[in-house]
């Protein structure tokens, strides 16, 4: 079954190229677009969607607060954040509302088709080196993320020593690979501890957990661990 892609964006040129480079997939389709937050939330009412591509300055609804209402939803299509980097405040937010990731506009097609497959199958697309750099230039801008540790009242308590050694890990952007190397454990064994981090902090992906460290204080904006 192909997987259904909805291209949200203001500029009609960008969505014709996002719409030819899909289009060329065997198992990719575009099944919907929408030039602004309002008009996509309205024709998600009546579409399947799989994989939302979310540009996030929009007239009328912008990206953050649209990717907060789809993923509110039960069942809600996964949401691939769109951004400049250099120039977009609103990534992290983008992250915090429930996207599954980010990616560059003028990201190389191979890169953005290998993003939507990952999302589809329930991985977050982000690198964790490059999560970690998004956060560490926009973390200090937010009001929710303070100087002193908030971990108590966030389910990370929860975890046990390992599971919290690992998403320390996670959250500083280090691979699976990498995190088995340092901890010396198999890569599978890693897997299990970052499922097991995500069901008992009811998170969605790794990216998410990144988040919830830099916002209870787990990890300080430039990549230090208390």
């Amino acid at each position: 079954m192909s997987i259904r892609v909805m291209l949200v964006d203001d500029q009609v040129l960008l969505r014709t190229g996002f719409r030819m480079v899909l289009a060329a997939q065997p198992d990719m389709e575009v099944v919907a677009e929408a030039g602004d937050g309002v008009e996509a939330l309205e024709v998600l009412r009546s579409t399947a969607v799989d994989v939302v591509l979310m540009d996030v300055r929009m007239p009328k609804l912008d990206g953050v607060e649209t990717t907060r209402r789809i993923c509110a939803q039960p069942e809600a299509p996964k949401v691939l954040i769109l951004t400049t980097f250099d120039l977009d405040e609103y990534a992290f937010s983008g992250l915090k509302a429930g996207a599954s990731g980010f990616m560059l506009k003028d990201v190389p097609p191979a890169e953005l088709l290998g993003a939507i497959r990952s999302v589809h199958s329930g991985d977050a697309v982000v690198a964790p080196s490059t999560t970690r750099r998004l956060l560490d230039r926009f973390s200090p801008m937010l009001p929710s993320t303070g100087r002193e540790p908030r971990a108590a009242g966030s389910g990370v308590d929860r975890l046990t020593d390992r599971e919290r050694e690992v998403m320390l890990l996670v959250a500083q952007g280090l691979s699976n690979g990498e995190i088995a190397a340092r901890l010396v454990l198999s890569e599978a064994t890693v897997k299990t501890h970052v499922g097991r981090i995500l069901t008992k902090l009811d998170l969605r992906d790794r990216v998410q957990v990144v988040v919830l460290a830099y916002e209870t204080g787990l990890v300080r904006a430039g990549g230090g661990s208390l």
